[in-house]
This record gives C-alpha cells, structure tokens and sequence, in this order.
C-alpha cells in the first residue's frame, strides 16, 4: 500500500488580510448593491483573516482578458509549483531522479502543454516520468489526486508519486460579475500550491525510516446526478465565472452521513473508530455541516478551521494543507484517519488512510 510521506508548498507573493478584501468589494459594487452592508457580512462570517493572491489588491481592481489571466496563471503556476516540489523532496533529500510519476491537479487555470511538462524543463526529472494532468475536479481534487497516485504505487510498489495541486482561485476573479455567487467567492477563495510525495511498499525512500506515515487504505468517488448546478464554473469569452450553490451546506448535512457511513462499513468501521478527520474547509458553513452531519465534536475540524483562516479556500490544494498540520503531529501506529472532499458534480471524495 502506498504512503504518504510528506507535503510541501508554494506560496504567492501578496498576503491580503480579509478586511481590505472587504473594503475592496464594498468599493467597487456598493453602487450596484444599495444595500450592499448586508452581503459584505459573510467576510466577517467566514472567520477567515487573510489570504495569498498571486497579484497586489490593485491589480484586481481593472478588468482583465481571460488571455492574460491565463498567462499569468501559466507563469505563476510554473513558479509556485516549482516551490512547492523543491520543498516537498527536500525533507527526505529525495532525488529529482527518483520520481515515476506526477499527477497535476487544477481548476482554475488552462495550459497545454501542461504544467507539469513546463516544470520539467525547470527542475531536473527524468524525462520518462509519467504524466496525469487533471482538470475540473475543483475542490474535490487534492483527494482524487490521492488516490490516483496510491492505485499507481500499488501497481508498481517500488514507485514515487507527486501529486500536485496549483489552484489561482483569485484569477478567475470577474471584476463586472454582479452575480452574489461572485460576490461570496470574493469573500473565500484563494491562491496556493501544494506538493505531495506518495511512495509505493518497496520505495528506496522508506529505507530506514522510523517514523509513521498515513497509508492510504481505500477510495471512494461519488456522483450525485443532475447536480450540475450546484459548483463549477459556466466559461464565457470573459473567462471562468463561478456557480455556486447556497444549499451546498443543506446537501452536505442530508446527503453527507450515509455516504461516509457506507465507505466506513466496508472495513466494518464506524465515525467512533476514525481518530483523524481530514476535512477539506470549503467554508465554516460546510465545517459545521460536516459536525452536524457526522455528529463529530469540533476539535476534529479545528485543523481544517484554522487553514480556512489563514489561508482561504484554495480548492484542490487546501486539504492538502490540513494534511500536512495531521503528519506533523505525533502519531500513534495504528491510527486511523478519514480525508474528505467535495467538488462539482455534486460529488466527493473520501480516502482512508492509517498510520503505519
């Protein structure tokens, strides 16, 4: 079974604290919001207290192509991802020569070749590594990517894996988007880039380490049909503009329970037996609805909590995020711990994992 062994990130540049976001907003629409004080109350409902934008405040305040926020996503993405790997192999010293395959996981930006071709010329891989780009899954994406690259090292147990999520939520930003959609994506999203290393059984770079590691367990997807309107994006001349759903918290609180309690039986498992929630913080709407839903306490959310307020939504990368703040706890062997995602569709992703 394949492991995860560690995470590594890249950060953009500008680290905008929510209030200025705030005074952003209430600046440029109060006049097409007459009443525009009660919409701007979800930036201080949302607890989140900054977030990392690949671009200063200003920029985002004059319109922009979709040709040109590609562009800068392309080089941003190149850039953070480059970061975030560097990181990530470093902890083990592991050798850029050493990793089979990378998956690449994104939503919010377009680019062929794709992004982990263009990372190759700039770090050292071997040029047979394999690649998986995969795009739409939104924030159910850092779980998928997870898995994909655990069936991958069970296939073939001596491989690497990175998995890598690059989400510049803030470029899809639609400066003339007057939709209350736009408007609370204002209040959430953000930029950030993660890096994961999984390692297959006989991987080299497990030889002599001591320590535990979440070992990936099993994987499961869900689809709810005809639920397309629910999260996305709907994409115009102008770019990608957000669909974003209110009853997303009302569909995680009713349909969320009995999908979690079906994955869990077939190891004959229950929530009681799960010691590590890592929850993917959509919103402090969707943590409460996880509680709610699974009847869990809060201190099984509070990783995902305070991600959410220092970094944002960063849609596929943000569990990825809480993952790491889980690894570098101590750990008893043994343990057991249940990540969990939601993206368009309306689906999610669960993946079970134990400490080995």
């Amino acid at each position: 079974m394949a492991k995860i062994t560690s995470v590594g990130f890249g950060l953009p540049t500008y680290c905008i604290p929510q209030e200025e976001v705030e005074r952003f907003i209430k600046e440029t629409y109060q006049s097409s919001y007459p009443r525009i004080h009660r919409l701007l109350k979800v930036f201080k409902n949302s607890e989140i207290k900054r977030r990392r934008f690949v671009r200063p405040m200003d920029w985002y305040r004059e319109p922009h192509t979709f040709e040109e926020k590609n562009h800068i996503f392309i080089e941003e993405a190149i850039q953070l991802g480059c970061k975030a790997i560097e990181q990530c192999l470093q902890r083990f010293k592991v050798d850029y020569k050493e990793i089979d395959a990378i998956y690449t996981i994104c939503s919010t930006g377009l680019a062929t070749p794709s992004i982990e071709a263009r990372i190759m010329n700039e770090l050292p891989f071997h040029p047979h590594v394999k690649r998986t780009p995969i795009w739409g899954l939104g924030c159910a994406g850092g779980v998928a990517g997870l898995a994909r690259a655990g069936e991958f090292c069970k296939a073939f147990p001596q491989a690497n894996v990175l998995v890598l999520a690059i989400e510049l939520c803030s470029l899809t930003f639609q400066l003339e988007d007057l939709s209350k959609s736009n408007l609370i994506g204002t209040s959430l999203f953000a930029d950030g880039v993660a890096c994961c290393l999984v390692c297959g059984d006989e991987s080299t770079v497990l030889n002599g380490k001591e320590e535990s590691f979440p070992t990936i367990i099993d994987h499961q997807a869900t689809l709810i049909p005809h639920s397309l309107d629910v999260m996305g994006w709907e994409i115009k001349n102008d770019g990608l503009f957000v669909i974003f759903s209110k009853d997303i918290p009302t569909i995680v609180h009713n349909w969320f329970k009995p999908n979690v309690e079906k994955f869990l039986e077939k190891h004959h498992w229950t929530m009681n037996d799960i010691q590590h929630f890592i929850a993917h913080p959509g919103g402090k709407k969707v943590i409460e609805a996880y509680r709610h839903s699974l009847s869990i306490p809060s201190e099984m959310t509070a990783d995902s909590m305070e991600i959410l307020k220092e970094y944002g939504n960063m849609s596929s990368a943000t569990v990825l995020y809480v993952l790491e703040r889980f690894m570098k706890k101590e750990k008893k062997m043994g343990d057991i711990g249940l990540a969990v995602t939601l993206g368009p569709g309306f689906s999610s992703d669960l993946l079970l994992m134990r400490w080995e």
